[in-house]
C-alpha cells in the first residue's frame, strides 16, 4: 500500500509541475486578446486611417505628375 501512495504521489507531483501545456494556453490567450485590441482599434479609427493614405495617395500622385 505503501509503494501505491508513493507512486500516486510521485505521479501528482511531476502533472503538478508539468506546465507546457499551461503556458501554450496562456501565449494563445494573449495572441487572441492582442488580435481583438488590433480589431476593435482599427474599426475605432478606420475612416480616419482610410482619409490619412487617401490624402498621402494624392500627394504622391500630385507630386508625380509634376503639379
Amino acid at each position: 500500500m505503501a509503494y501505491l501512495t508513493s507512486l500516486v504521489a510521485t505521479y501528482l507531483t511531476k502533472l503538478r509541475r508539468n506546465e507546457e501545456g499551461v503556458t501554450a494556453i496562456e501565449y494563445g490567450l494573449i495572441a487572441g486578446a492582442i488580435a481583438v485590441a488590433i480589431i476593435a482599434v482599427l474599426l475605432a479609427l478606420g475612416d480616419s486611417i482610410e482619409n490619412m493614405f487617401q490624402t498621402t495617395s494624392d500627394a504622391l500622385n500630385n507630386v508625380a505628375s509634376g503639379s
